[in-house]
């Protein structure tokens, strides 16, 4: 199969199929979203969601974090993966925020990424999910899920070749949401060590699937044939 009709599947498959795709962070405001991405990094959306109702309770506002001290802060993320950096980060993030935007969440990749703990890829959410910029965030999901389905060169080594590939053949409206649906298809479908492949409705166009088929029928995994 060619890498143009893998992407015109993929396009038509979530199109049809999870036409609403959405961050399961949870939040209210883009200066919650971007806290909430800061927390989320080698980090659950389901733990981070634990921890920011209180933080958002006590911290409301970029100055509320530029106010902060690292003690008053760090119990509210103690649970959270690298605490102490993270609680650095915000606090530096916030005094960002109000000195440097007044008060307010740049919407462009290259203010976002001068913010302590927002790299590409926190910007890339950022963008749009709130924006819908067509920019792509890759996480380990979108690497993964991507190089499995043949959408981008198995050579790609980098989050950044990953995009780059993503943004090249994604039709532009659609990329806000393919990222969606690549994180989502990767959190619950295809996991990392052992892809539910009897479970996937991609498998028709899937290269990871077509180089291993014989293995995973072996299995007794059959996968669902694809409706016509």
């Amino acid at each position: 199969m060619l890498k143009k009709e893998r992407y015109a599947a993929f396009i038509d498959h979530f199109s049809n199929n999870m036409p609403i795709a959405e961050t399961e962070l949870q939040y209210e405001s883009p200066f919650q979203l971007l806290v909430a991405v800061v927390l989320s990094a080698q980090c659950t959306d389901k733990r981070v969601n634990m921890s920011t109702p209180a933080i958002f309770e006590n911290f409301p506002t970029p100055a509320h974090l530029a106010a902060a001290d690292f003690d008053e802060l760090f119990p509210y993320i103690k649970s959270i993966s690298y605490p102490n950096n993270k609680t650095k980060h915000l606090i530096g993030l916030g005094k960002m925020l109000v000195e440097e935007f007044d008060g307010e969440v740049p919407s462009t990749v290259e203010e976002l990424v001068k913010l302590p703990g927002v790299g590409r890829k926190t910007a890339n959410v950022i963008t749009s999910v709130v924006w819908n910029q067509p920019n792509m965030a890759v996480d380990t999901h979108v690497f993964r899920v991507s190089k499995r389905l043949g959408l981008v060169n198995q050579n790609a080594k980098t989050p950044l070749e990953v995009e780059k590939q993503l943004v090249k053949h994604i039709p532009k409206q659609h990329i806000h949401i393919a990222h969606h649906w690549l994180i989502l298809h990767g959190r619950y479908v295809c996991l990392a060590r052992k892809p539910k492949c009897g479970e996937c409705t991609l498998t028709h166009f899937c290269r990871y699937f077509e180089k291993n088929r014989e293995a995973i029928l072996n299995e007794g995994t059959l996968p669902p044939k694809k409706k016509k």
